[in-house]
């Protein structure tokens, strides 16, 4: 998938249990979706904080976290954490597969193999990717500037 590329539509839910249809988000603006390896680790936790606490800078962006982790771990690292965007539980890691950032090997010392790589996608009000990065080392923070510029040139 490059930029200009129509994206996949999806519906995932959210930590209330609500579906959230894709194309339907976009209705309202553009939408960014932060693929994450996994809850309540250090790099995912300052990721989302980082956005969180500086949602003004992401304009009429609607941002999602979306992650492998059950809806209930969510729940609970969202509600520990506070965090100001709706986190979604990709469980079976379609999505990611479908947006091509499924962590391509093992995952940690358990061997996870359904995790998402850390993963920014800008998507366009007429379900065009506006931006894309996937990252090979999660330890990395994603390109937020970048991803502020993407929806900026929106405008």
């Amino acid at each position: 998938m490059k930029k200009g590329d129509k994206v996949p539509d999806f519906t995932l839910y959210n930590t209330r249990q609500e579906p959230v249809h894709l194309y339907e988000e976009l209705k309202n603006g553009p939408v960014v979706l932060l693929f994450f390896p996994a809850a309540f680790t250090g790099v995912c936790t300052t990721e989302l904080h980082t956005v969180s606490n500086d949602l003004d800078a992401y304009g009429p962006a609607t941002i999602f976290g979306i992650s492998t982790d059950a809806l209930f771990s969510l729940a609970q690292f969202s509600e520990v954490n506070d965090f100001s965007v709706d986190l979604l539980s990709d469980h079976d890691a379609s999505v990611a597969d479908s947006y091509g950032c499924r962590f391509p090997g093992d995952f940690g010392p358990m061997k996870y193999k359904r995790i998402a790589s850390r993963s920014s996608f800008v998507i366009d009000t007429d379900g065009t990717l506006a931006y894309k990065e996937v990252l090979d080392n999660p330890g990395l923070m994603p390109d937020l500037e970048a991803i502020q510029a993407a929806i900026s040139s929106l405008r």
